[in-house]
């Protein structure tokens, strides 16, 4: 017998992980005696980790927003420029590409999660609803 307690569904230790559910092709098994209906049958299903786009992209223009930080603010004055002119000019020069970048990592992250994806056997339970 353990002392441990078990963990509430919505503690962060129990959070879901972001995870894609692929169905896979092919004649689902009916399931035998069960009582169900025939397309209520096992399925195999593809699992796997998937990141989120928005966030890697983000950060992309972040960091592009911050180089144009860097670069407005820690070059030489132009007395025909402000400074808020050439941030605005260096934003949209480092957003975009960094914006770009965030979006070749997330798809390189991607590539890979497919590679690692695992397969699983489901069956349909009696509080599935469709």
């Amino acid at each position: 017998m353990s002392s441990e307690k078990p963990l509430p569904e919505n503690s962060p230790e129990n959070a879901p992980e972001h995870r894609e559910v692929t169905e896979l092709q092919g004649t689902p098994e009916p399931l035998e005696g069960t009582g169900r209906p025939e397309g209520t049958a096992r399925r195999e299903v593809t699992i796997r980790r998937a990141p989120r786009f928005i966030p890697f992209m983000a950060l992309g223009a972040v960091l592009g927003f911050i180089a144009a930080l860097v670069v407005a603010y820690t070059g030489p004055v132009d007395p025909t420029l402000t400074r808020e002119s050439v941030l605005g000019f260096f934003t949209v020069a480092f957003a975009i590409p960094g914006l770009i970048l965030g979006a070749i990592v997330v798809l390189i992250l991607d590539r890979r999660s497919v590679r690692r994806a695992q397969r699983a056997h489901v069956r349909p339970t009696d509080d599935d609803t469709r």
